[in-house]
């Protein structure tokens, strides 16, 4: 149990790491106008998830195990719909609603699309 629990909090610490440096890299290249960081944070972790489970779930290259620590832990605290959540409610809040509404519609179908690249991927291998 607490080696399980130690793996978690590694992956967590890694995946809040990595959340921090590709967010805010994408926010200063991008400028302050629009949520990019969060749109490339949660864009690149529904690939990464959908590739993760493709690689364990269809192609047994990943053990059940390690699916669990790297969706739970790494993804957990990589991806980021409770900041996306803020982000476009903070844009309504500014009847920015133009921007709200992309940041919902490309937020939402490009993560589906990602989940769903992850699995063509994760199958290739």
């Amino acid at each position: 149990m607490w080696k399980e629990l130690c793996w978690l909090g590694l992956a967590g610490a890694f995946g809040t790491l990595s959340r921090y440096a590709v967010a805010g890299l994408v926010q200063s290249l991008a400028g302050e106008r629009f949520a990019a960081g969060t749109l490339a944070v949660n864009l690149i972790g529904c690939f990464l998830f959908g590739l993760v489970w493709s690689l364990a779930d269809d192609r047994l290259i990943i053990s059940g195990h390690t699916r669990f620590i790297v969706l739970t832990g790494f993804m957990g605290a990589f991806t980021t719909f409770s900041t996306f959540g803020f982000e476009t409610a903070e844009l309504l809040r500014d009847a920015q609603w133009w921007q709200a509404m992309g940041n919902v519609v490309v937020n939402n179908i490009g993560g589906i699309v990602g989940v769903f690249a992850g699995f063509g991927v994760g199958r290739l291998f």
